[in-house]
């Protein structure tokens, strides 16, 4: 019997996965109302030209907006201004049914949120039916921080006697003394690094701009690379601003920053996670740790949250600078 209730448990747990694989399948082919795709392709513009949000951001928004749309008319449809508070979550309903994490639930919600407010702001709804829908409780999972010694002997894992080790001390420099993100350092300019100043401008998430503190020895490394590595290398057309580039003189992908830090924390058998993520990370700790205020590394690290706007104030520069110089233990 036990044979036979294990042969039946395979079964059913089969066909809830080609149940799942159906219904993704199935929903592709119901197409929304002129009005849902009308709207959906307005709330594009809305968010590439008004929102100013990148271009993934905005395509991750409309899809799962446009999965909603879906999802309404394989129930044989309903237009914008009926749409309740019910049918959004029959729709989460249907996301937990196909087996989605509670992450990828909660960014949908996002979107379908965004969408439907978007649809207040123009009108086109009088009450936001998602209003008192609460996203799914999110476990967060932090990375892992480095230590200070940590910190020490990854920058010194790099062979400066190469131009790659050179190049990748300075990368790290970087990440650890101003937090950026990976996305931020590969599109890092020398147009955007006031180094006499201490700053580096930095293009974050919907091109939104800031300026960040850079600490001295990661001044003193990047204008190190830059004057004696990089000016070694053909670069490529419509890479010349670019500062970190590869041994072809093209700019950096993200994939290879993630290989060099992987390699170098195999290199000294650090029993951790890392990532470029994890300087980032470590970049906060360490500062809230020595006594810098939550509100000043929340600035420098770009992070915006859309219940703190409103309290949220504009920070003297010249503050931010002292606060790293003051803090962060490589300024």
């Amino acid at each position: 019997m036990d044979n036979v209730g294990k042969l039946l448990d395979n079964f059913g747990q089969l066909f809830v996965l080609k149940i799942r694989s159906f219904a993704r399948n199935f929903l592709c082919y119901f197409t929304p109302s002129s009005m849902w795709e009308t709207e959906l392709k307005q709330f594009k513009d809305y968010l590439l030209l008004e929102r100013g949000l990148a271009d993934n951001s905005v395509e991750a928004y409309v899809h799962d907006a446009s999965k909603l749309a879906e999802y309404i008319e394989l129930l044989g449809g309903k237009e914008l201004p009926e749409m309740t508070e019910l049918d959004v979550l029959g729709f989460l309903g249907y996301l937990y049914d196909l087996g989605l994490a509670a992450y990828s639930q909660a960014r949908i919600l996002s979107g379908i949120k965004s969408f439907f407010k978007y649809l207040v702001l123009e009108n086109i709804l009088a009450l936001d039916p998602t209003q008192l829908i609460e996203s799914p409780h999110l476990s967060r999972h932090l990375p892992d921080v480095l230590s200070y010694p940590e910190i020490i002997q990854l920058l010194e894992a790099n062979d400066l006697s190469t131009p790659e080790g050179t190049r990748n001390r300075a990368m790290i420099e970087v990440l650890y003394s101003s937090g950026l993100r990976v996305s931020e350092l590969i599109n890092l300019q020398i147009t955007n690094c006031y180094f006499d100043a201490g700053f580096l401008r930095v293009i974050g998430k919907g091109s939104k701009t800031r300026l960040v503190p850079i600490g001295g020895d990661a001044i003193r490394q990047t204008q190190l690379y830059i004057t004696h590595t990089r000016s070694q290398v053909e670069v490529q057309k419509d890479h010349e601003d670019f500062v970190f580039l590869n041994r072809r003189g093209k700019q950096l992908t993200r994939v290879m920053v993630f290989l060099i830090v992987k390699d170098l924390a195999e290199k000294i058998g650090l029993n951790k996670t890392v990532s470029p993520h994890t300087f980032r990370h470590s970049f906060a700790t360490h500062l809230i740790e020595g006594g810098a205020d939550l509100r000043s590394v929340q600035e420098m690290l770009g992070h915006e949250s859309i219940t703190t706007t409103e309290i949220y104030t504009h920070l003297d520069r010249e503050y931010l600078r002292e606060v790293v110089t003051k803090y962060h233990p490589r300024a």
